[in-house]
């Protein structure tokens, strides 16, 4: 069985024992349960899939909080010729590790 999930303005398809990078969970610490009560697509193997309107009803995926961690190093450059400008920055993602621990339908 599988699902397509949001969270944030994202979205992803998960099975049970999965694990995901999701944008960050402020709330979440390691360990605590979390759960996504917007599940668009409901399918399972051999029998009808179930597309939300737009959510599945009384469908939800639980999973727990695992870690943060931080997304790969992105840099970005500004320059304007002939004016002697120049700029380097950059930044690092914070993203949130969850455990898929099961599907509710």
């Amino acid at each position: 069985m599988y699902a397509i999930i949001k969270s944030g303005s994202k979205q992803y398809r998960v099975k049970k024992g999965d694990v995901i990078y999701v944008d960050r969970l402020l709330t979440a610490t390691p360990g605590e349960s979390v759960e996504f009560p917007d599940v668009l697509l409901l399918g399972e193997a051999g029998k009808d899939t179930k597309v939300g309107c737009p959510r599945v009803e009384g469908c939800r995926v639980l999973g727990q909080f695992v870690a943060e961690v931080k997304g790969p190093k992105i840099q970005s450059v500004k320059y304007k010729q002939r004016k002697n400008q120049y700029r380097k920055f950059g930044h690092r993602a914070r993203y949130s590790q969850v455990k898929i621990l099961d599907i509710v339908s």
